[in-house]
């Protein structure tokens, strides 16, 4: 059983030795892998010093870290945590034995369900933030997750070979998130303490941009895994706007039987049009995206016969 801790690193030359000796302590039979994105301090040459398996990812950016390390690294258990140490490393083998047990694909470390992140993080844009995504994309997929965006995740073989990464930033919890739920991986989770960074440690996330990142995340996702409900939605925004601009031109027409707002009636015309193309269109897309559902299954299955025949 292979075992690998992935580390994606960015200025964090206060926490890395800990966080790299805290999981040497607890999982002394693992590969730990530290990824650096460009960082300006000495995270690089602490982490080499500490034992850890340094390598660079010089596309800036979580996600592009990520990315580059389920594409490089081969393993059979994969540990994602963040380098500032957050997240005790204590809890690693309560969320890795669903994962072992073969009762989940993913196992997220959940801040929020003992109150702990509530307690440590005072950035009140933070938490409200959180709580946003974590409700529209448990109303959007009918899930109860508790906490989305977590940093502390244990994931299998078949789930890290098998997602496709397209964020380059902070939004790639979200994104992981909802390729689980989309694609129907079994997911757990596990609640955990949190702690805030230590003095002198500075969080590279930014509120407000990294926030609409995410936001422009769960829109795209919306659009593109559920377009039917996207378009019908959109159809029915323009039908309603055209309806709003048509109605004074129908109600003339009836009293006088002229029209002398012609620009109105245009417009009114336009937006039926569109309301119709849209509805449409949410029907068209969402054949196609029940047929690539369809292939990701036949490819997912696919690779798992490859990987049983390989073991063998």
């Amino acid at each position: 059983m292979n075992i690998a801790v992935l580390i994606p690193c960015y200025n964090e030359e206060l926490t890395i030795a800990k966080v790299i000796n805290d999981f040497k302590a607890e999982l002394p039979e693992a590969d730990i892998y530290v990824y650096d994105n460009n960082s300006s301090d000495n995270t690089f040459k602490i982490a080499l010093e500490n034992g850890a398996i340094v390598r660079k990812e010089y596309r800036q950016g979580k996600g592009n870290v990520v990315r580059s390390m389920f594409r490089d690294i081969d393993a059979d258990i994969y540990i994602m945590i963040d380098g500032d140490d957050t997240y005790p490393a204590t809890f690693v083998h309560s969320l890795m034995k669903p994962v072992l047990d073969n009762e989940a694909d993913i196992v997220i470390g959940d801040r929020h369900s003992n109150g702990t992140y509530k307690e440590e993080n005072t950035r009140a844009m933070h938490n409200f933030g959180n709580n946003l995504v974590k409700k529209l994309i448990n109303s959007m997929f009918k899930a109860n997750l508790k906490d989305i965006m977590t940093g502390y995740r244990v994931f299998n073989k078949k789930f890290v070979k098998n997602m496709p990464v397209n964020s380059s930033g902070f939004e790639i919890e979200t994104e992981m998130t909802l390729h689980t739920l989309d694609k129907k991986f079994r997911i757990k989770e596990i609640p955990i303490e949190y702690r805030d960074r230590p003095e002198g440690s500075f969080s590279k996330l930014n509120t407000y941009s990294d926030g609409i990142k995410v936001l422009k995340t769960i829109l795209w996702v919306f659009k593109d895994y559920r377009p039917l409900a996207f378009f019908s939605l959109l159809s029915v925004l323009l039908f309603i706007l055209g309806l709003a601009v048509g109605v004074p031109v129908l109600i003339e027409f009836y009293k006088t039987s002229y029209i002398t707002k012609l620009p109105s009636a245009v417009l009114s015309v336009g937006l039926m049009i569109l309301s119709i193309l849209s509805l449409f269109s949410g029907f068209i897309l969402d054949t196609v995206v029940k047929q690539h559902r369809e292939d990701y299954e036949l490819s997912l299955t696919r690779w798992m016969e490859n990987e049983r025949v390989n073991k063998k």
